[in-house]
């Protein structure tokens, strides 16, 4: 009996063993955003009635042991939809994939009965640790980093899928409906790119440069080219959180760990988690104003350094953004080997642009950067960061294992299927026709491949003016398929009135591209305007067509030749020197004295060229360019300022020079952010002319009597209504970006932007460049002639409301001084239109 009893003890035992090793369960999986496809990091998951539970690493993969009794997995991370899913302790190893669908990010009330936020006492020692956590304080480091960029169509509803160009690719969004998974929505690549690089910083002189290894591209109307090459490298991937803004989608975002973190967020002190060595405090913030241009997320704190270690930032469509649907920003730091400092290890940017219309499709776009290899205090020569961003020699040649080794993680499934379906896409007959209607639209060319040539820009292609009537050009240039070193232009324009024909042509050698070296020459015979001169106009070539237009009240024929080098001796560092010979000949009534010396006895001439020589100095320390073929695109100067010096000699006998004179002048210009206010952008110009000239060589301001605003006139101003051989002007323009409007309850939700603008100039003309020009002429035709100023500068202010309609801006503009003059507006309002987010 007692025999019997044991024995069923020992059976008992052993099939209780066996049960308990049957209900060890291994599940992984991975937890991905529904909408987007893309990895959910940080997310909790957890055995539903348990204390069991982990959480998903950086790209969104778990593995948990799960022991019986257990029947279902549940995963929640703030701003999603919490979902749980059944678990099948039959199967010992078994794969479990969440996608989760986003949801209102809300904190919970935080109720502080005594003393202060808990969090805000984290926060304030994260503030006060900046400077030692931020690894753009190092003196020096370098590391390897991988980037890659994805762009999808996303938002596909029933009627785009019918439309007539997504009709033709209707089997590929088939092919991608099999992949997208149980909850997923169907996205369509359109661009792929893959690079790694290394990248060096130097903290004193503050310098940085990458050098691109190897980059991959392929996508619908672009190719490997270089410039393409150069924007999907690490260079505009970086997001530092330490820093008081982020400058995203040329939007100031202000940072939940900035100086001024108390007037944009609320906080809340989660909880804290072990990062393996220490424990972390998990903080929850959002916008204090849903309308600012701040995050809402969760961070991660380590509990010692107060450093970052990770970070989870987002951007509603309640921001004063437009088009943008949703921003997120997934960040992980790593502790280097000295064991004191965190370093960015991997970043994700999610940017979710919106559906213009029911008949068309939103857009995801999607970075990922991982770097490693980290080396610290190790700066290069200076020399070394001349060129900010350099291509290898062999960037374009690769092959499928070098992407295999260097990548951090595998290419999922559908990344791999993402790769064959933009090749597909791409070689459809109707996709190039609207890659190419698309070209035409934003450059203003028209390619045709088989020449090497584009014909344009259409802007210009038709105008209107009282001298010319009706006025067709036609123009082109070269591509770098003509060549690698020769760029060539050219125009003819014809006008119906005066039946003249104007041309022109122009020729630029590329010298060298490291450093950027060209030369080039040209020549011009047009009808101009005094007062619009392309000197003043700059790159507004949109003005310059217009001002074609309507009545030119003091044109001119102009002759024009110019001969001009340009190099960038070092990194910021640009000299250029140019000669030219130009011609002027008045349609409207103008003389001047040729011997001034003679008084009223003076001949009198109407007709004059110059020749001039002009050296002229660029310093933009922190400006980036980017080299396109033949072309180098300036990127922007941050937040430094740029100056230019310029001196103009004119040469009197030389090529057929009438006079000897001296010109400089002085520019400086920035943009940077006040504060919590806004962003601030000025333009000082000082110059002087000490020579005696006709008064179309003096220098004129830039009037606009159009109903556009333009940023770079003086917007009450007539044309050639001031002219002056010494001045300054002044221009300052702030804009709020809704610091103001977004505290208004009632119109808030327009996401109107405020701003402010103030433009003055100064100067004067002396006694012997005002008698140059007689009031009539030998016959006695009265001559025009010009104001000259007294002590009173000319002054202009204006405030305004830009962003409306998501497109418009409205300036309302009050003239100061002058007011009387005739024929001026004392006070008036300008419009003008761009695309703006």
């Amino acid at each position: 009996m007692r025999r019997s009893v044991l024995f069923q003890v020992f059976l008992l035992l052993l099939l209780s063993a066996h049960t308990y090793s049957q209900s060890n369960v291994t599940i992984t999986g991975r937890v991905t955003d529904a909408s987007t496809g893309e990895p959910i990091p940080f997310a909790n998951v957890s055995v539903k009635g348990s204390l069991s539970g982990t959480t998903t690493d950086f790209e969104g993969h778990y593995q948990l042991q799960v022991k019986s009794p257990a029947d279902s997995l549940t995963v929640t991370y703030v701003g999603y939809t919490t979902r749980s899913k059944p678990i099948a302790l039959s199967q010992v190893k078994q794969t479990i994939d969440f996608q989760l669908s986003p949801d209102v990010f809300q904190l919970q009330e935080v109720r502080i009965y005594a003393g202060e936020n808990p969090a805000h006492a984290i926060i304030r020692k994260v503030v006060a640790n900046q400077k030692k956590n931020n690894t753009d304080n190092l003196d020096a480091f370098q590391y390897e980093s991988y980037n890659k960029i994805q762009i999808d169509i996303d938002n596909i509803s029933e009627k785009f899928r019918k439309s007539r160009a997504v009709g033709k690719i209707t089997h590929i969004v088939e092919q991608y409906d099999q992949i997208k998974g149980e909850d997923g929505q169907t996205i369509i690549p359109i661009f792929i790119s893959e690079s790694v690089s290394d990248v060096y910083f130097r903290n004193n002189p503050r310098k940085k440069k990458e050098i691109i290894q190897k980059t991959k591209v392929t996508g619908v109307g672009l190719t490997d080219g270089s410039l393409v090459s150069q924007v999907v490298g690490s260079t505009f991937q970086q997001y530092n959180f330490y820093s008081n803004w982020l400058n995203l989608l040329e939007k100031d975002f202000v940072s939940p760990i900035s100086e001024s973190w108390k007037v944009f967020y609320e906080y809340y002190l989660a909880d804290s988690v072990y990062n393996g060595t220490n424990w972390d405090y998990q903080i929850e913030f959002e916008p204090k104003h849903k309308q600012d241009l701040a995050f809402s997320g969760t961070m991660w704190i380590e509990g010692t350094s107060f450093a970052l270690t990770q970070m989870d930032a987002n951007v509603d469509k309640s921001a004063n953004l437009n088009f943008i649907e949703k921003i997120k920003i997934q960040q992980s730091y790593e502790l280097h080997d000295d064991d004191s400092t965190w370093l960015p290890a991997k970043t994700r940017v999610l940017i979710d642009v919106a559906e213009i219309s029911n008949q068309s499709a939103g857009m995801l776009l999607k970075f990922y950067t991982a770097n490693r290899n980290y080396l610290l205090h190790t700066p290069q020569p200076l020399k070394f960061y001349d060129t900010t961003i350099e291509l290898s020699e062999e960037y374009r040649e690769h092959d499928n294992s070098y992407w295999e080794k260097n990548r951090p993680e595998v290419l999922s499934e559908s990344e791999k299927l993402s790769y064959a379906l933009v090749d597909s896409i791409k070689s459809l007959p109707v996709i190039h026709t609207y890659t190419e209607v698309l070209n035409i639209a934003v450059n203003g060319y028209k390619k045709l491949d088989r020449w090497n040539i584009d014909l344009g820009p259409y802007l210009y292609l038709y105008t209107n003016n009282n001298i010319e009537g009706h006025r067709i050009r036609v123009g082109f240039r070269t591509d770098p398929g003509f060549s690698r070193k020769w760029v060539l232009n050219g125009y003819g324009a014809y006008g119906t009135r005066d039946q003249r024909f104007k041309y022109g042509g122009g020729i630029d050698y590329i010298l060298s591209r490291k450093p950027w070296t060209v030369a080039g020459a040209s020549y011009r015979y047009d009808l101009e305007q005094l007062g619009i001169s392309r000197e003043l106009l700059g790159s507004n070539y949109l003005f310059e067509a217009f001002a074609r237009f309507g009545t030119y009240r003091r044109g001119y024929l102009q002759n024009e030749t110019n001969l001009y080098i340009r190099r960038e001796v070092v990194k910021g560092l640009t000299q250029q020197i140019s000669l030219r010979q130009r011609s002027f000949d008045p349609l409207f009534p103008f003389v001047y004295r040729t011997a001034p010396d003679m008084g009223m006895d003076s001949p009198l001439r109407s007709k004059f060229e110059v020749t001039e020589l002009t050296f002229e100095t660029r310093l933009a320390r922190q400006e980036l360019f980017l080299q396109n073929d033949n072309e180098r695109i300036s990127m922007g100067n941050g937040n430094s300022p740029a100056f230019t010096l310029r001196y103009t000699a004119g040469i009197k006998g030389f090529l057929d020079g009438d006079f000897t004179y001296h010109k400089i002048a002085f520019n400086v210009r920035q943009s940077f952010r006040t504060g919590i206010l806004g962003r601030t952008n000025y333009d000082l110009t000082l110059g002087y002319i000490p020579s005696t000239l006709p008064y179309p060589l003096l220098y004129t301001p830039l009037g606009n009597q159009s109903i556009f605003y333009v940023g770079s006139a003086f917007n009450l101003m007539n044309y050639f209504e001031f002219i002056s051989d010494r001045y300054a002007t002044l221009f300052l323009e702030h804009n709020f970006q809704g610091f103001i409007l977004n505290r208004i309850p009632a119109i808030r939700k327009l996401k109107w932007r405020m701003l402010a603008t103030g433009k003055v100039f100064y100067g004067g003309v002396r006694d012997s460049n005002l008698s140059l020009t007689p009031q009539v002429d030998n016959a006695g035709n009265p001559i025009e002639t010009f104001k000259s100023f007294g002590d009173v500068p000319y002054v202009e202010v204006g405030y305004g409301i830009d962003n409306i309609f998501k497109v418009g801006r409205i300036d309302a503009i009050h003239r100061l001084t002058f007011r009387d003059s005739p024929n001026v507006s004392r006070f008036g309002v300008k419009v003008s239109f761009w695309f703006n987010l």
